[in-house]
């Protein structure tokens, strides 16, 4: 399957940037020009292993992912449940390591395309389209880590980020 993959060195200490990458709602779109609504499914009200989300990206598109890992602060999982019908199979994982004072965070995605017949195509032009969106996202994200505002009023919204 292919693999797109985006990396970036955080100047934020491992806890805050994966509290912040996990931040959803209002605060989440101050940052993320991904996503245009999210919302955790089922009663859920905050992200666990085995909890579900629906995500509509700025594009329009609609994709149902579960949480396959949650490990705060140094990953986080997830794989589609339901989405856009040129997935065949897509998931994404978030890794946030100790790094020189700060933080390495790495994001891939894995995705596999269909129809079988414009499979090898859709699989070329969906690993560009999701490499350039994947470096729009991560940049945007490291970004928002060095916005004192932002890291501030995550800190104030008691997040369990500590003043680090």
């Amino acid at each position: 399957m292919p693999q797109v993959r985006a990396e970036r060195f955080i100047r934020l200490d491992p806890e805050t940037a994966f509290a912040l990458s996990q931040t959803t709602g209002a605060f989440r779109l101050t940052w993320d020009p991904f996503i245009s609504a999210q919302a955790f499914l089922d009663g859920a009200t905050a992200a666990g292993k085995g909890v579900r989300t629906r995500t509509v990206s700025r594009m329009g598109l609609k994709m149902v992912s579960e949480y396959v890992s949650y490990t705060p602060p140094r990953n986080v999982g997830m794989t589609m449940v339901s989405g856009p019908w040129f997935f065949e199979n897509f998931g994404g994982g978030w890794r946030f390591t100790p790094d020189d004072g700060g933080t390495r965070a790495v994001w891939k995605y894995t995705f596999s395309c269909r129809p079988a017949l414009v499979k090898p195509l859709a699989e070329k032009i969906g690993g560009w389209l999701l490499g350039r969106e994947i470096e729009r996202r991560i940049e945007a994200f490291a970004k928002a880590c060095e916005n004192p505002a932002l890291v501030a009023e995550l800190r104030a919204k008691g997040t369990g980020v500590g003043d680090t």
